[in-house]
């Protein structure tokens, strides 16, 4: 697991590969990545959007940006944290993603850039 807080925002996250739903004969391999968002600071917020990028070792890289996390926008109080999870796909089974949210305090509208760790996706069998 891999963490950073920003500002009182605290973001871990957790990858598992998915032989199940991978095939690597075809360059496909997919991971999930369990996402928990901890509001440490003070004020209500709410997550407004995500910017990914995506590094694929022997591909090019990937950029996304959206509202929300997997179609939600969810607040957040002092002390409690929000989980989801979700998945990328890669073509080498060898990568990283690295990102920010942008969050909202509910108080003021004030803007943050909140930092997501950045976390490595890796085939099981690369270690051998």
């Amino acid at each position: 697991m891999v963490t950073e807080i920003t500002k009182g925002i605290k973001v871990s996250v957790e990858t598992e590969y998915q032989p199940k739903y991978s095939s690597p004969r075809q360059f496909h391999y997919v991971f999930t990545y369990k996402v928990t968002i901890e509001n440490q600071s003070e004020h209500t917020v709410q997550l407004k959007s995500r910017h990914w990028y995506i590094k694929d070792a022997a591909y090019s890289d990937r950029e996304i940006e959206g509202e929300g996390v997997v179609g939600q926008q969810p607040i957040i109080e002092p002390g409690q944290e929000h989980i989801y999870v979700s998945g990328c796909n890669l073509k080498s089974g060898l990568g990283k993603m690295i990102g920010t949210y942008l969050i909202e305090r509910i108080i003021d509208g004030k803007k943050i850039e909140v930092r997501i760790p950045e976390f490595v996706m890796i085939v099981p069998d690369r270690f051998n």
